[in-house]
């Protein structure tokens, strides 16, 4: 009797396992987990995210620690001539759509780029205001000395079209642009180096992201902010670079970028979260 009742229960514990138990269906194997991003990851960003960045650079090599993340920040302008003419990176980051819309058309993003923060220009100059500057309306002031980014670079482009859209309102007057960019002495290649020269009190005002207002010179300068009704909001693009050496690793950089912990890194810089 004890012999077939134990016949019995291997009987049955083999159907069950057979049939895989009561579910009716083979057991799944459980997925492997994918490798953990290794080597370099090469990120091509606007100057006005070398804070923001950094940061998220170093909270991804700590979760990862086989990856190591490079950074060459400057202009977008600067940095997309620099993919079109055959520079090796794996991430670009672009501060306005523009020069990524110009990347593409190069022939050096891979899929379609997405916009991962936004940021509002400010004026600020130094933090004794030599230029008594308190208003927009001021830039126009005869005698000031201004410094502003160039055309091409995405702050230069939002600074003229600030201007521009102020010239519409019969307050300003139609030619304000103009008597603005009369003060202009030098156009600097990125708006940092805009930025250092009203530090430095070089300048009596420009135009930045309210990004770039950090810690190191917030005491240093003075805000002032431009009319709702004229400023403009600066979408920031980021996209994988087509044949970069590290697309595992470029996709796990704008994952993060885009993620919760990244979209709260950006913020504590002055950056808008898209999300």
């Amino acid at each position: 009797m004890a012999t077939r009742r134990f016949l019995r229960l291997i009987l049955t514990t083999l159907l069950l396992a057979g049939c895989g138990g009561a579910t009716g269906g083979p057991v799944p194997a459980p997925s492997p987990e994918p490798p953990a991003p290794r080597g370099e990851v090469a990120v091509f960003a606007a100057a006005s995210l070398t804070d923001a960045f950094k940061e998220i650079g170093q909270a991804l090599q700590a979760r990862y620690p086989g990856l190591s993340v490079t950074f060459n920040f400057a202009a977008s302008s600067t940095l997309r001539a620099q993919l079109a003419q055959g520079a090796r990176a794996d991430v670009f980051a672009s501060a306005d759509e523009r020069n990524m819309r110009a990347a593409r058309q190069d022939g050096t993003i891979a899929g379609e780029p997405r916009v991962f923060v936004r940021n509002g220009p400010v004026i600020v100059v130094p933090a004794a205001n030599p230029g008594g500057i308190t208003t927009l309306k001021d830039l126009a002031r005869p005698g000031l000395r201004l410094v502003v980014a160039g055309r091409e670079v995405p702050i230069g482009g939002y600074t003229r079209q600030i201007l521009q859209n102020a010239g519409q309102d019969p307050v300003y007057g139609p030619d304000f642009a103009n008597r603005v960019l009369k003060n202009v002495v030098s156009e600097e290649p990125n708006v940092r180096a805009s930025l250092a020269k009203v530090v430095l009190g070089e300048a009596d005002g420009t135009f930045v992201y309210r990004s770039d207002i950090t810690p190191e010179v917030r005491d240093r300068v003075k805000v002032i902010e431009i009319p709702a009704q004229f400023n403009v909001v600066a979408d920031y693009y980021i996209a994988i670079v087509k044949n970069g050496p590290n697309p595992a690793g470029a996709a796990t950089f704008i994952d993060f970028v885009l993620s919760a912990e990244g979209q709260q890194i950006l913020a504590r810089w002055g950056f808008k979260p898209v999300g």
